[in-house]
């Protein structure tokens, strides 16, 4: 399996407004071209923090454990539309309430992508997608510490959970 480069995507300012439009493969092979994206940070009443295991075929950080659900936003879909979507693709679940933590620029060499960031408390059943996934599990927040900057998470992960969830202890 490999991703759909010619999968189109809205171009997006700062604030978020649409701009124009971009394929995937233009969005990640170096333009710099701003894209929406969607994370979902699912916890259990716990306090764990669900990741999913990105397969190794993704053009983005593959084999690495990232947020519970990432994915673009559509042409034609707004932010929540899109969360939704990704949620129930990617894990099966569509009787969430997520909460939003705002949004912010990521940047790395391939891309440059607009993150609105949510996150929900959730008890029930997660069915991972085995055709978007390589799995998912709960880390307790002393697993996350113990690997952070050992490469084994995501650095747009690593980037949230410092931002979003150290400061909170």
């Amino acid at each position: 399996m490999i991703d759909n480069n010619n999968e189109m995507l809205p171009e997006v300012d700062e604030s978020g407004n649409i701009i124009g439009a971009i394929s995937r493969g233009c969005a990640h092979n170096g333009s710099k071209k701003l894209h929406p994206v969607v994370h979902l940070h699912l916890f259990n009443s716990n306090g764990d923090l669900y990741l999913q295991k990105r397969p190794a075929w993704k053009d983005i950080q593959p084999g690495k454990w990232d947020t519970a659900c990432g994915g673009h936003i559509d042409l034609g879909e707004n932010v929540n539309e899109a969360l939704r979507r990704e949620v129930k693709e990617e894990l099966g679940i569509t009787d969430f309430t997520p909460c939003s933590m705002g949004y912010y620029i990521f940047e790395s060499k391939q891309e440059r992508e607009l993150v609105f960031v949510h996150k929900c408390v959730y008890d029930g059943l997660i069915k991972p997608s085995t055709e978007e996934l390589d799995g998912g599990r709960f880390w307790t927040e002393k697993e996350i510490e113990e690997n952070i900057g050992k490469a084994l998470f995501t650095p747009n992960f690593e980037n949230e959970y410092r931002k979003y969830f150290e400061l909170h202890k």
